[in-house]
């Protein structure tokens, strides 16, 4: 995700690439959501990706993520450095896309039954 995100700032400019970019990021969040949480139904894990995206974003509002940026550019990637109001847009775009391709990959996914241990 963060390598799509990347590139899509390569190859495209401007509010498509800004904007595309967010919502890229949150979908990336929901990745590392479902990786650390598996079992959680995506309505539940997209929303937890929103709320970190959210939260990263207003973080913005304080001097912090500026610093850090300032600092690293691993910070900058993640945390960014200045508020803008309409990334809130884009990850929530970002979030319920990723929610919704979550949710027709598990409901397509073969399901297995798992085997019994056997008795030692």
């Amino acid at each position: 995700m963060a390598a799509a995100g990347l590139g899509l700032r390569a190859v495209a400019d401007g509010s498509v690439a800004k904007y595309g970019g967010d919502a890229l990021y949150t979908v990336l969040v929901l990745a590392l959501v479902v990786l650390a949480a598996p079992r959680l139904a995506p309505p539940r894990a997209a929303a937890a990706a929103l709320a970190v995206s959210w939260a990263v974003e207003f973080l913005q509002l304080s001097a912090v993520p500026a610093e850090l940026s300032r600092r690293s550019t691993v910070a900058r990637l993640v945390l960014g450095s200045t508020f803008n109001a309409p990334d809130l847009l884009w990850y929530a775009v970002g979030a319920g896309a990723g929610g919704l391709v979550l949710a027709a990959w598990r409901a397509h996914r073969p399901h297995t039954t798992p085997r019994p241990l056997p008795d030692l």
